[in-house]
């Protein structure tokens, strides 16, 4: 309607011809026109008392039409006439080139723009420009009018272009377009028409500049507040349109000056907007920084490692369904946009940067704040509730959805704990930027979650008291009292109401064989079960067995509130294979671990374990058990420290069970005839006395390193983290000692050193076959004896047979324990001064046993 209305004005104030007017008439009519194209056919009050006095000086100078008179008297005159000849020629074909209505590009109109924007933005499409316009006319130039007249017109060609548009005389350049992103972001570029004096020519240039960065800054609003931008962008893009609006009242006020005082010059206009000039100076960098930024991110080393992320959570998120892709929108643009804590670091590094300037300062200060808003919010939720609300991923806290609770008893990796939140180190405010400062947001944020899913944490009630910009000098303060709201809590959760403490003395029990009758009880019974080959040994009913020693009256395990939570597994790799795959001489990586617990249902590769695979393990050997921890006791005793217990344990029973068959040896050898009377042959009673002292030198070997491996590396080790669990001060400490308690015993126990691991594995090894060799030839003895005492040839072929395989024997356990003596010396002095322990021990035992002839 408006651009009906103008159209229908401009046809009823048609002009005279060219042959009547002279130049300053044609100006003064150019002028007039510009003033009725911009306003509606109602004109306004003053309007109205212009033409009236215009009027009256055009029925004064009827009679005097070629007297001289002064210029604006003569502009007056002509424009009054100019009205008066309008009404009778309105259909006349004389109308001036100069003003004639252009032809527009094919069938010009107003078009819905079909693209996404944001709420507040312009939706419809935007006018052609000039140099687009088929047919146009140019408007006079310059160079043929007086500087009064110029003024006036660049005056009027100003407030147009300070407002977006197209002057007659100051028209944007051909290299803008306002449909390329990029271009508008930066501002349109300008030219003036030729002419135009020198001293307004400066003066222009400068206020042109203001026009550039104010459409630069209403673009960067425009994009900006779309909703992929996120709510940091929008709350800056707010603050800057409060600011755009004190630009609007400028000009409003700058249009009324320059209509209604004579001496409202255009120095004037531009001393009155330098004040603002200065703001939209700063908003304009704020602008190409941020849009720098995104170009930068726009590099494809990070796009793709943010889309490879996204599509391993989706897959996580839906069990591996393939169809799950179709469904997420991985856009290029949406991973280049600069938004959340990056967008407030980059106005605090330009608030430090020009704190010099005052204005500067004041207005930089107010966009931090204001921006910093949003942010603010999800941060008091995150330290408060232990919630994320961050639905466009731009708070310093990333969550993993995909890494859910209920997959806990899987995660052999603590991803739940250590991957599930992760801190965004790229995008941290600098308020907030130090590192223990946002490990204390993370771990407030971790603690409160955990608390919440246990029902620890009402939701219902409102924050109170809590910073609300970045800018707060609470922040810091607000940050560390709610890291120890949280820590207090949660901890008072594990050790009180969980019972942390008893969980673990349960643990000892059945993973450390500590007062273990019930284990005992337990072998007992399932002897001849766990004689069978691992693949073939049954499962359920082992846990029955375990389930009756675990009741036995009188046992320890009885009264034990979790015993049910105790169960057996089959491990079909042998401990030492599992340990080789994954040990190294710094212990054991998490990762590793993954690997290791996977190698227990997936068939190994590698030449050795396709030995173990064709000879197969017994059950004992892959016998351990597992232990069911409830959340949030499962981050302490999580599945990682659950598979520690386990491999301790299972090295804690093959040297129990090793000392039981040299046990049973020793048994058999003192009741079997053929091994307890004296043999009538000396050369078989020698071999009998080797016999019974090798069997000795093992049995004590095994002894003292379960006696070591028991009482002086997890007793210790227990007492010194049973003590910590009173005197810690932070959930995470009492997480990292935890491992740190199970670390240490492993490699105490020389399961992270694979020398130490390869010696001890022949040792056991050893110790292991000569103890079913010696019972074996309990049913052969008394014949070898009767036949040697005889002096038969055969028998004594026999005698000299079992001597060459005791001296095989005797030979591989001296050479083994040697190495390992020496190993441990060494070890003792780089790496765990405790195993020297160890070592005089067995250098004391040895010997002792050795002198005694046992």
């Amino acid at each position: 309607m408006t651009s009906q209305a103008t159209e229908n004005g401009t046809q009823r104030r048609s002009v005279p011809s060219r042959e009547v007017l002279s130049q300053t008439d044609r100006v003064v009519n150019a002028i007039s026109q510009h003033h009725h194209r911009s306003r509606s056919v109602k004109s306004t009050a003053l309007d109205q008392q212009i033409r009236a006095s215009e009027g009256e000086k055009m029925s004064r100078a009827s009679s005097t039409r070629h007297r001289e008179r002064s210029p604006l008297r003569a502009q007056s005159e002509k424009q009054q006439g100019e009205n008066a000849r309008a009404a009778s020629t309105e259909s006349s074909s004389t109308t001036s080139a100069i003003y004639q209505q252009p032809k527009m590009l094919s069938n010009p109109e107003v078009t819905l723009l079909s693209t996404a924007l944001s709420p507040l933005a312009l939706r419809v499409s935007s006018p052609p420009l000039s140099y687009q316009v088929q047919g146009s006319k140019k408007p006079m130039s310059l160079d043929r009018m007086g500087l009064d007249v110029q003024h006036a017109v660049i005056m009027e060609d100003l407030l147009y272009v300070l407002l977006g548009s197209e002057g007659q005389y100051i028209r944007f350049h051909e290299r803008y377009n306002p449909s390329a992103e990029a271009d508008r972001l930066s501002g349109p570029e300008f030219r003036l028409a030729k002419g135009l004096d020198p001293s307004l020519r400066d003066l222009t240039k400068n206020l042109l500049k203001l026009a550039t960065y104010r459409s630069s800054v209403e673009a960067f609003i425009e994009i900006q507040s779309k909703t992929e931008y996120g709510v940091v962008n929008h709350a800056l893009c707010a603050a800057i349109r409060h600011i755009m609006k004190e630009y609007l009242a400028l000009m409003s006020d700058m249009e009324y000056k320059m209509l209604t005082s004579p001496s409202f010059t255009l120095n004037t206009f531009h001393i009155e907007t330098m004040d603002m000039a200065r703001k939209l100076t700063e908003l304009n960098y704020i602008v190409q920084q941020i849009s720098r930024k995104e170009e930068s991110v726009a590099e494809y080393t990070d796009e793709l490692g943010t889309d490879f992320d996204k599509i391993m959570e989706t897959l996580k998120a839906n069990d591996g369904n393939l169809n799950a892709l179709n469904n997420i929108g991985i856009s290029k643009t949406t991973s280049m946009i600069t938004k959340g804590g990056d967008v407030i670091k980059l106005l605090t590094d330009r608030l430090y940067s020009v704190s010099g300037d005052p204005a500067s300062r004041e207005l930089l200060t107010y966009l931090v704040r204001e921006a910093s808003r949003p942010y603010m919010k999800m941060l008091n939720m995150w330290l408060h509730r232990g919630i994320i609300a961050d639905p466009f991923n731009e708070f310093l806290i990333k969550e993993q959805k995909s890494i859910r609770r209920e997959r806990l008893d899987e995660d052999y990796t603590d991803e739940y704990w250590d991957k599930r939140y992760t801190l965004r180190k790229d995008d941290l405010p600098p308020q907030i930027g130090d590192s223990r400062t946002c490990d204390k947001i993370l771990l407030a944020g971790k603690f409160l979650n955990v608390v919440r899913e246990c029902g620890g944490v009402d939701v219902s009630n409102e924050i109170k008291d809590a910073p609300e910009t970045i800018d707060d000098p609470r922040l810091l303060s607000n940050i560390n009292a709610a890291y120890a709201h949280a820590n207090g809590y949660l901890l008072s959760l594990l050790i009180n109401t969980h019972k942390l403490s008893e969980r673990l003395t349960s643990l000892k029990h059945y993973f450390f064989l500590d007062q273990a009758d019930f284990f005992t009880n337990f072998m007992d019974v399932a002897f001849h079960e766990l004689r069978k080959a691992a693949k073939n040994v049954s499962t359920s009913k082992l846990q029955s067995l375990l389930d009756l020693a675990l009741r036995q009256p009188g046992s320890i395990t009885a009264t034990d509130p979790f015993k049910e939570d105790i169960s057996v597994q089959m491990n079909e790799v042998g401990l030492t294979e599992w340990l080789m795959r994954i040990v190294s001489v710094s212990g054991l990586d998490p990762r590793d671990i993954a690997a290791m617990q996977l190698s227990t249902t997936t068939p190994a590769t590698d030449k050795s374990s396709e030995r173990d695979d064709k000879k197969g393990i017994t059950g004992i050997q892959a016998l351990q058990f597992d232990f069911k921890i409830p959340f949030p006791l499962s981050l302490v005793i999580s599945r990682k420290t659950i598979l520690r217990y386990q491999l301790l344990f299972r090295h804690l029973v093959a040297l129990k069970h090793i000392e039981q068959l040299l046990g049973v040896a020793w048994l058999d050898q003192a009741k079997t005839a053929g091994w307890a009377r004296r043999s009538r042959s000396v050369h078989l009673q020698k071999w009998k006395s080797k016999v019974w002292n090798l069997r000795a030198k093992m049995l004590v070997f095994i002894q003292q390193v379960l006696y070591f491996s028991t009482t002086e590396v997890v007793e210790p080790n227990w007492s010194s983290l049973m003590a910590g669990i009173s005197d810690v001060n932070t959930v995470d400490a009492l997480m990292q000692n935890h491992v740190d308690f199970l670390d240490t015993c492993l490699k105490e126990c020389m399961l992270t050193n694979s020398k130490l691991l390869r010696v001890m594995a022949k040792l056991m090894s050893a110790c292991k076959l000569f103890a079913t060799y010696t019972t074996q030839l309990s049913k052969t003895l008394p014949g070898i004896d009767s036949e040697a005492a005889d002096a038969d040839s055969g028998a004594l072929d026999k005698v000299t047979k079992l001597e060459s395989i005791l001296l095989q024997y005797e030979q591989n356990f001296d050479h083994h324990l040697k190495i390992l003596m020496d190993a441990l010396n060494y070890y003792a002095a780089t790496e765990t001064v405790v195993l020297l322990s160890l070592c005089a021990r067995l250098e004391v035992c040895m010997i002792s046993e050795t002198r005694n002839g046992l």
